[in-house]
């Protein structure tokens, strides 16, 4: 029986076919002098892989992201006013902590300045203070005045001033001084003699009890003693005298002085 070979349009060619094929494809491209020749195993089959890649289908290319200048400019524009925020945020935060330094200077120097003033002040005012005089008894009026004369007084005058105290009453220094005499003044009874701070003496005589000592500095109005009538006394006062040195003998108007040093006698 006789076979008939199948044939068919759409049957793949055989691979000898291929083969042939793209032989046909080198021998053309060594006519043409891309390929020197033939003869070497190698080089064909090399030859036949530059064939097939050559009619292998183009590899996609990658994207490409293209940015048109409009854009770019938009990107340079919001990038260059973040810097320029950056910067003025930056200053003004600058600008803020000076400020704050530059106020706390000043509210520090017009606090120095105030603490200074009241300083002064308190200063001037406690000089003004020392320098002060004041009466020996507040209030009290002058009861026997200075170089009245009698039999009462050894000397035959009276060498300083009476004031009128009930026993026990506040006896203080006329001004600032220190204590040089502090007790018993025989005639004056107990007493103290204060060498002043302008270089004068004051005495408080017949005191009924003494409340400083000797070398003791003090202000004026410091109480001094309590009224009394100890000593060469007829009763209850103060005898207070000026002098130019401790020692008596030395006395001077006790009216005039207080006078002289704004006191109101």
């Amino acid at each position: 029986m006789a076979f008939t070979r199948a044939t068919g349009k759409h049957r793949a060619r055989s691979r000898m076919t291929r083969r042939g094929a793209n032989m046909a494809k080198v021998a053309t491209l060594t006519a043409a002098g891309v390929i020197g020749s033939l003869g070497s195993p190698a080089l064909a089959a090399d030859a036949e892989a530059a064939v097939a890649q050559d009619a292998a289908p183009a590899a996609a290319p990658a994207p490409v992201i293209v940015i048109d200048g409009s854009l770019a400019a938009t990107i340079d524009a919001q990038a260059d006013a973040q810097h320029l925020a950056a910067r003025k945020a930056e200053a003004e935060a600058k600008a803020e902590a000076k400020r704050k330094a530059e106020a706390k200077r000043k509210a520090e120097a017009r606090a120095k300045e105030a603490r200074e003033a009241e300083e002064r002040a308190a200063r001037a005012a406690e000089r003004k203070r020392l320098a002060s005089f004041q009466l020996p008894v507040a209030g009290s009026p002058v009861t026997t005045g200075y170089r009245t004369g009698g039999a009462l007084w050894s000397s035959g005058s009276h060498s300083g001033v009476d004031f009128r105290a009930a026993s026990g009453t506040s006896v203080v220094a006329v001004g600032a001084g220190t204590v040089v005499e502090a007790g018993w003044g025989g005639a004056y009874g107990n007493n103290v003699v204060i060498r002043m701070n302008d270089g004068t003496f004051t005495q408080y005589g017949h005191l009924s009890s003494i409340g400083v000592s000797v070398g003791q500095s003090v202000t004026p109005g410091a109480r001094i003693g309590l009224s009394g009538s100890t000593g060469n006394s007829t009763g209850p006062h103060l005898h207070f005298e000026a002098r130019t040195t401790a020692e008596y003998g030395s006395d001077i108007d006790p009216v005039a002085y207080l006078r002289a040093h704004g006191v109101a006698v």
